[in-house]
């Protein structure tokens, strides 16, 4: 019989069983650990965080001509940088290499435009000729003169002063790029900024020109710009730090070092015969619960909005493909490309968010044994509110882009950080949303008073169990998101550090909090149904904790590269990032051990769930290990990879190769668990899209993303980022963008087929008295 143990857990475990399992010394070790790694890995990221605040690029009170001419002003600067975000330019184009690769990087843009520009006035001043008419050596002289303006640009200086040709070159480039701004481009697929008016998009390309200055103007005593000489432009001498080429040695090094250490603890201790005593919590099938039959509307949900993420997905790489319009259908005037693409990142986010809050609410009654008071009604109340915030989101992200809301843009609509655009109001709903879905677990864990105080006490004298871990992995995903509202009442004025913390929440909150996550689950229901001991299902999470929190949490500084951040992020994200592999090959090497024991075990009634888990473990290590750590994590390749697009495969293999399959087959975990023994459960449907998924994804790696991105990142190395983001390169490449359609149908018919199979299988939870 199931029996609540003394560390205030469900278990089968002896009270002799559990004292061997509190003292075995691995685990013991292991957790502490655990600990001291936990609490290094934040005190150093608030080091650091201080750090980058004091050296992040500074905003001088204007920018002015030798003649005391006033260019531009930090006031501009603020308010320029308000338009780009209402504007939501980020998911058109990029800023320091972050957001979409449809339209050019603005930086890269900006800095050459200036380049050339200031090249012409020299040219024009020195010679009284046009740049490109000059013989090469004038030609020479002119561009090392450019050069030598651009990188004596000092931003410490309350008035930067500027040459007048460089004065005439940021005069013109901000005029140009106001009217690019505010006219409609059909053939490079852009909308209007129609959320901007004349005085906006000034503003606006003030703020970009001031990015371009802070990559190329150097920080004081050094020969190096505020984004390390990001991006690679020959034409004004950027390229690679020494700092750069070293620690990408190093840390390639250090991987393979950790490579032979994995395989090392993994043999000697996580390998072998399981000698531990089995704690089968989950065995049988009950009777739902009041709650657990109102989680069937949580998987439709997921279903719905999954098959929106698809369409808004297809209609972006239509964008890609015919820029001009849909099939003759100015498709521009209604569905704008960022608004499509600020809907595809967010919409992933929450399907995949709703898979694991409802897995989550289901499971607990199965942990606990118990039903909490009112925890029907809660569970209908976070449901509902949730629905209510998400349908705001979208109404406030298209009126927004549309110029509709120019007042609440920021609270309401679109505020413009790529992943996080939806307003800040959502954003603090949607946090609460998340601390009340914790709490549902929580009480779903721990029913009643009494039980919570023995696990409580449990955990504070070092008896952590998985169940502690699990319910501590919730509380993770939701403070960690908090970090994507700093600063929490304003729009903030550096947008280095603005992407600083929209990194805490894009890549931490991923590969940490969701890693967490992940790891617990998977290793609880391996134990609750009974494949391996709770000795070995903890010791297993208590190692890929500590690698997940050395690559996940300071491994965050690979993004902290070339958007102003100081050079100490360039070795911790080269040698922490590398490290976000091993757990990764963990967790492959688990996959593989998990599937030979399913298949020894003809009766095992989770098959299909299981599938799904073990392809998001292979998937995590391809897209998050080799197209993530293998192939941008490195800086020096970071370096030249840096808003291309072979940033598309890390984030598709990643985002829905690693959580979305874990979600999906935790929704058929808890499907067959409700079909129980009175339903049947066919799971033909759900391997044949989870074929297709496969499929499609190889085929979008190998017909577009690899043969877009590899001569893309040739094209940066042999012409810089400008060209390589620019229609003379996209324009050649349109073939492979057509090709993607083979994976997208594949995709589609596998989606529509797993929502169907999910319908079929939700009968259970709306049968009365089931």
């Amino acid at each position: 019989m199931k029996h609540y143990a003394k560390n205030g857990v469900i278990s089968h475990l002896t009270p002799e069983d559990l004292e061997r399992l509190n003292n075995n010394p691995v685990n013991r070790v292991l957790k502490w650990i655990l600990l001291f790694t936990a609490l290094c890995c934040f005190i150093l990221m608030g080091w650091a965080t201080g750090y980058t605040y004091d050296h992040a690029p500074p905003i001088p009170q204007k920018i002015s001509s030798l003649d005391n001419h006033t260019i531009i002003t930090q006031d501009d600067i603020y308010l320029g940088k308000q338009g780009f975000q209402r504007a939501d330019l980020i998911d058109y184009g990029s800023l320091y290499g972050m957001g979409s690769m449809f339209g050019p990087d603005y930086t890269a843009l900006a800095l050459v435009e200036l380049a050339n520009a200031t090249q012409n006035y020299l040219a024009q001043e020195q010679f009284n000729n046009s740049y490109e008419k000059l013989p090469e050596d004038q030609q020479f002289r002119i561009q090392k003169q450019m050069q030598s303006m651009l990188h004596g640009v000092d931003l410490t200086q309350q008035d930067v002063k500027v040459a007048p040709p460089f004065a005439k070159a940021i005069a013109a480039v901000r005029e140009q790029l106001s009217q690019q701004l505010l006219k409609d481009d059909p053939k490079a697929g852009y909308s209007r900024a129609r959320s901007l008016d004349a005085v906006g998009a000034k503003n606006t390309s003030d703020f970009i020109i001031y990015t371009a200055l802070t990559s190329v103007g150097h920080r004081p005593n050094s020969n190096i710009s505020w984004t390390q000489n990001w991006p690679y432009e020959p034409i004004v001498g950027n390229v690679p730090t020494s700092e750069t080429f070293i620690w990408t040695w190093v840390g390639i090094c250090f991987a393979f070092a950790g490579f032979g250490f994995v395989i090392l603890i993994n043999k000697l201790w996580l390998s072998g015969e399981d000698k531990g005593a089995m704690d089968q919590v989950i065995s049988g099938f009950n009777s739902l619960t009041p709650s657990q039959r109102k989680i069937g509307k949580y998987f439709i949900f997921v279903g719905c909005i999954f098959l929106i993420q698809i369409l808004m997905g297809g209609l972006m790489a239509h964008y890609y493909s015919e820029r001009a319009d849909f099939y003759g259908f100015p498709i521009g005037e209604y569905l704008p490309f960022n608004f499509l693409r600020s809907i595809h990142l967010q919409t992933p986010i929450v399907w995949i968010a709703f898979s694991w809050i409802g897995a989550g609410l289901f499971l607990g009654p199965i942990v606990s044994g118990k039903e909490a008071k009112f925890q029907g009604v809660l569970v209908d109340i976070l449901f509902y509110a949730s629905v209510v915030v998400i349908a705001g989101i979208v109404v406030g992200n298209y009126f927004s882009l549309m110029g509709y809301m120019p007042k609440l843009w920021f609270w309401l609509g679109n505020q413009g950080n790529s992943y996080l655009e939806l307003g800040r109001g959502w954003q603090y709903a949607f946090f609460g949303a998340l601390l009340l879905w914790s709490y549902l677990v929580f009480r779903a864990f721990w029913p009643n008073k009494h039980i919570w105080q023995e696990a409580r006490r449990s955990f504070f004298v070092g008896k952590i169990r998985l169940e502690h871990l699990f319910w501590i992995s919730t509380v993770n995903i939701a403070l960690l998101y908090v970090c994507g509202m700093i600063p929490m009442f304003e729009v903030g004025k550096s947008y280095t550090m603005d992407d600083f913390w929209r990194w805490w929440v894009v890549h931490l909150w991923v590969e940490e909090s969701f890693e967490f996550f992940a790891a617990c689950v998977t290793a609880y229901l391996l134990m609750g149904i009974g494949l391996v001991s709770r000795q070995l299902a903890e010791r297993t999470v208590y190692f890929e904790l500590i690698l997940i929190f050395l690559g996940g949490v300071i491994g965050t500084g690979h993004h902290m590269y070339w958007a102003g951040e100081p050079s100490i992020w360039i070795p911790m994200g080269s040698m922490f990032s590398f490290i976000e592999v091993l757990p990764l090959v963990l967790l492959v090497i688990e996959s593989v051990d998990q599937y030979r024991i399913i298949n020894q075990h003809n009766e095992f009634q989770y098959k299909l769930a299981y599938m799904f888990i073990i392809a998001a473990a292979v998937w995590n290590f391809v897209g998050a290990g080799i197209f993530g750590g293998g192939v941008l994590n490195a800086p020096l390749a970071n370096y030249y990879e840096h808003g291309t697009s072979l940033t598309l495969n890390h984030a598709h293999t990643a985002m829905f190769g690693a959580f979305g399959l874990l979600g999906l087959g935790m929704i058929y975990f808890c499907l067959r668990y409700a079909a129980g023994n009175k339903y049947p459960f066919i799971e033909r449907w759900g391997y044949i899209a989870l074929f297709l998924f496969n499929i499609a994804l190889v085929l979008w790696t190998w017909l577009t993303f690899f043969p877009v991105g590899w001569p893309q990142l040739n094209a940066v190395y042999e012409h810089g980022l400008n060209f390589a983001r620019s229609l003379s390169f996209y324009d050649t490449k349109t073939l492979w963008q057509w090709m993607r359609m083979f994976g997208d149908i594949l995709f589609a018919c596998g989606a529509l087929m797993m929502v169907f199979d999910f319908l079929v299988k939700l009968k259970p939870f709306f049968v009365r008295n089931h």
